[in-house]
């Protein structure tokens, strides 16, 4: 018989989150965009048609649990690999295991649970065998296959991405076990139902959090109710999903960043608080904050780099949470002060430009001539102090003599850098009419 949410295992010290389980697709929490009765993933499963497949998805979204669900759908033995402890010794065993079922008849389902720790050696022992079907490869993973699973690989597996769990999945979820034989048998304790709704927001879309939060809770309880009171003292201390090595550390950050650069202060303080109570280190938002003044705001407003670097310093000599504050303060700066990319496009033209033209001579005009013979070869000749002048305007050209004068540097019309425009269209016409009174001074 399979197992169901509502089977008692006899496990009575198994974890809450093992214990209720989901053992068929109709249990599951969620995720119809792969169990919906037209979804591909079902559709491929039903059909006969699933191959090998990596679940992508956050914890506790139910990677496992598919998995087992499909060994047992599909009539497969189920084994499991670590990536990390296995080595390929002991790939050498499962296939060889997986080649006598073959021959008796029956499949072989791999399961690599955090597939992204899989390390080359491991993957190229598995390939040839994934390719002729003796196992079946279905891994779990939180992080984005692409980075951590080598293409030939990735090519012969189907990528599924499970999504986190929504607070009504969750609500349904906690109802289910609170009502199933198994929990009444285990727990006298009654959950009313604003502890479940407290429970399933604080879970962040985690089955296995929420599980592991009724499960505490009940103890706590005992025989008494679990209170939506009592719920919430304990949620907060729960800690935020984050990985700050992972893809949700860059999610995050380039949250943050992209509602800088949309001057919404709002959205921006929300990402900098999620990350700073997920426990990002404070000096890293401090640094995309000084290179956020510097690559999005630029010269329309140049006091963004100051804060910015004020604030850091602000924090590294209060810390926490006093220090806090200062970085939120320069969040709202950055936020609100005017945008300008006009010199980080200006810097990308200029490295594009070196890059193409080598290492030109620098004309003799503005070569430094500190000796006598340097003075002979003609250094510093013809080299205009604009000091000197009258006007400020020098006519010698400034770039190498076998390269066109280049415009990299285009100011934008915000804040300062409207000025600036003025300025430097200013000083353009200036040197044009200096250079067109030069040429007539020389022709006549």
């Amino acid at each position: 018989m399979k197992k169901t949410l509502f089977t008692d295992t006899g496990g009575v010290s198994a974890p809450f989150a093992e214990l209720f389980r989901p053992g068929t697709i109709e249990e599951v929490a969620g995720q119809q965009q792969l169990l919906g009765a037209e979804a591909s993933f079902r559709r491929s499963l039903e059909t006969g048609s699933l191959g090998s497949f990596i679940f992508w998805g956050p914890p506790g979204c139910g990677k496992t649990t598919l998995a087992l669900i499909v060994a047992d759908y599909v009539e497969e033995h189920f084994v499991r690999f670590s990536a990390v402890t296995g080595g390929v010794k002991d790939v050498r065993k499962i296939v060889a295991e997986a080649s006598l079922r073959r021959e008796q008849g029956q499949g072989t389902m791999l399961f690599v649970d955090e597939i992204h720790r899989f390390n080359r050696s491991q993957q190229d022992a598995f390939l040839p065998h994934v390719e002729n079907g003796t196992i079946r490869l279905v891994g779990a993973t939180t992080e984005n296959p692409s980075f951590h699973v080598n293409a030939p690989l990735l090519s012969r597996c189907s990528v599924y991405v499970l999504k986190p769990l929504q607070k009504d999945d969750l609500v349904s979820l906690i109802n289910r076990v609170v009502g199933s034989e198994v929990f009444r048998g285990r727990c006298s304790a009654s959950v009313e139902p604003e502890a479940v709704e407290v429970m399933a927001s604080a879970a962040d879309g985690d089955a296995r959090r929420c599980l592991n939060m009724l499960e505490q809770l009940t103890g706590i309880a005992g025989d008494s109710a679990v209170t939506g009171e009592m719920a919430a003292k304990l949620v907060q201390s729960a800690p935020l999903l984050y990985d700050n090595s992972g893809e949700e550390h860059y999610n995050l950050i380039s949250a943050f960043h992209k509602s800088l650069r949309s001057s919404d202060v709002d959205a921006s303080l929300y990402w900098f608080g999620r990350m700073m109570v997920s426990g990002e280190d404070p000096l890293y938002i401090g640094r995309r904050m000084i290179r956020f003044a510097t690559e999005d705001i630029g010269l329309s407003d140049p006091s963004a780099l100051t804060i910015a670097m004020r604030a850091v310093d602000a924090y590294r000599f209060l810390g926490s949470p006093e220090g806090d504050l200062a970085l939120a303060e320069a969040v709202v700066y950055l936020a609100t002060a005017p945008k300008s990319n006009s010199v980080y496009t200006a810097w990308k033209k200029v490295l594009e430009s070196v890059n193409l033209h080598g290492s030109m001579a620098v004309p003799h005009h503005l070569r430094n001539a500190p000796t006598t013979l340097m003075k002979k070869l003609e250094y510093g000749k013809g080299y205009q102090y604009a000091h000197s002048l009258d006007s400020g305007i020098v006519t010698h050209n400034n770039f190498p003599d076998s390269m066109e004068e280049t415009e990299y540097y285009i100011p934008s019309k915000n804040g300062r850098e409207a000025r600036i425009s003025e300025e430097i269209s200013r000083w353009k016409a200036a040197r044009k009419k200096a250079r067109e009174n030069e040429r007539n001074q020389n022709d006549g």
